[in-house]
């Protein structure tokens, strides 16, 4: 690709057809067009078995390209799966290429966005809720396929170990200084 052509990409946001995101995207790549579109993942299970985790799009019905709108918009346009790009008034917005850095930066290897707040052994937490919201406690260790935590509550005259899910709990503050009572 000339120097010229790259000068004058940018990225833009496409609005796809209902759960075609991966089609989109795809079609795009195989014409050389570079791509974004950031998936999370996902817990998927009942109340009787474990969850089994699977991707989703970041953003329902959004993703990323980078092109030359002034050569390749209509193309883009006609593309399968891409509905149309977004734009105001009359011509396509294009995206700032920080945001698209700050995506990809949430990347993990695993090539999902990682939205989940990461914990270290000591941390000082908070459960959010259930029949225990609001005790403080210490971050243990994951357990279950980092699903569950394990942490070390302290309440009056009681220390003891106790496994919940881990969307139940929030992180206070660093635990500096605090002995490692595990």
């Amino acid at each position: 690709m000339s120097a010229q052509r790259e000068v004058n990409q940018s990225w833009y946001v496409l609005y796809t057809h209902p759960k075609q995101e991966a089609r989109a995207a795809n079609n795009l790549a195989a014409w050389g067009l570079e791509t974004l579109f950031p998936r999370i993942k996902e817990g998927r299970g009942s109340m009787h078995r474990q969850a089994t985790p699977i991707a989703k799009p970041l953003f329902p019905r959004y993703i990323f390209a980078r092109f030359d709108a002034n050569l390749l918009f209509q193309k883009v346009c006609f593309t399968r799966g891409v509905h149309s790009v977004v734009n105001f008034g009359g011509m396509p917005a294009p995206v700032d290429d920080e945001i698209i850095k700050l995506i990809k930066s949430q990347l993990g290897a695993d090539g999902l966005v990682n939205l989940r707040e990461e914990f270290k052994p000591n941390d000082k937490v908070i459960i959010k809720g259930g029949p225990l919201k609001n005790m403080v406690g210490i971050f243990l260790r994951e357990v279950s396929q980092g699903a569950r935590v394990a942490i070390l509550l302290d309440a009056v005259s009681y220390q003891g170990q106790l496994i919940i899910e881990r969307e139940y709990m929030r992180r206070l503050a660093p635990a500096h200084g605090m002995k490692n009572r595990s």
